[in-house]
């Protein structure tokens, strides 16, 4: 049986890439994960494949350990796994609680490693892993410190297995945007002094999902970047110093504030 995995399947990037995967791989199941058992009920009937649902919580003990089972037994041949689930909190690191900067660790990086390396052993040749990464990974980012610090990894983590998977056949990409309109803001901005305020350009999930994917099956790229203004951002901060490139985002933050209804919550009250 051919599966496609997507965590982080319940909103945003992860359930773009449901509805999106099928344009260039075929399987016959799709298994959706993530908390919100209802959300993922949604997908029945959107599909070709048959949609496996797995609601659950991968910072939670014994998550992976069901995965690991489902995956003995049912024993897929995986075309695809992407890796959506993450979250981020915005603000000075000492005002964050310190269970959500280990949560973010947990779930940007550890459940991440975790479900790639469970699900491998059942990946072969002309396989694909896509781990979702963000714009940060490439720079230090006050007011959004581990986060910053958790998709870095992904990204080094990303590029370094890849290169590892080569003599499989099997690809490894990140997925590297900026700004995106999704739920992330409704766990990120958390109070009205998030010290993150100012957004340059935000980007549709959709529109960063299909490059990712025409990344990932036509061209051989290691790190997808969407839109033209995030792909210069990233050459400028492989040029310039940390520091400098550190100053002048603590500056734009200083900026009149433009994140009022960002998040759906806000959209929503």
């Amino acid at each position: 049986m051919r599966a496609a995995i997507v965590t982080g399947a319940s909103s945003g990037m992860g359930k773009q890439f449901v509805l999106q995967l099928e344009k260039y791989v075929q399987v016959d199941e799709i298994w959706v994960i993530a908390r919100r058992k209802n959300a993922l009920e949604k997908f029945d009937g959107l599909l070709k494949a048959r949609v496996r649902i797995m609601p659950m919580d991968l910072t939670e003990e014994g998550s992976l350990e069901t995965y690991a089972n489902t995956l003995e037994r049912v024993k897929p041949d995986v075309a695809l796994l992407v890796n959506c689930a993450g979250y981020g909190k915005f603000g000075k690191g000492e005002n964050i609680a310190l269970d959500d900067s280990l949560g973010m660790i947990d779930l940007n990086c550890r459940a991440l490693v975790g479900i790639t390396e469970l699900t491998l052993p059942y990946m072969s040749k002309g396989s694909h892993v896509v781990n979702l990464d963000s714009l940060s990974a490439f720079q230090p980012v006050p007011y959004m410190t581990v986060y910053g610090a958790t998709k870095a990894f992904v990204l080094s983590y990303s590029r370094a297995m890849n290169r590892e998977l080569k003599e499989r056949g099997i690809r490894m990409m990140s997925v590297n945007p900026g700004w995106v309109k999704t739920e992330f803001f409704d766990t990120a901005i958390t109070t009205n002094h998030s010290d993150v305020n100012y957004f340059n350009k935000l980007y549709e999930p959709e529109d960063v999902v299909a490059t990712a994917l025409w990344d990932l099956y036509k061209t051989r790229k290691d790190v997808s970047i969407h839109g033209f203004p995030v792909r210069m951002q990233v050459r400028l901060v492989k040029l310039l110093p940390h520091s400098l490139i550190m100053s002048i985002w603590q500056k734009q933050q200083k900026k009149e504030k433009n994140s009022q209804n960002l998040t759906t919550k806000n959209r929503h009250s």
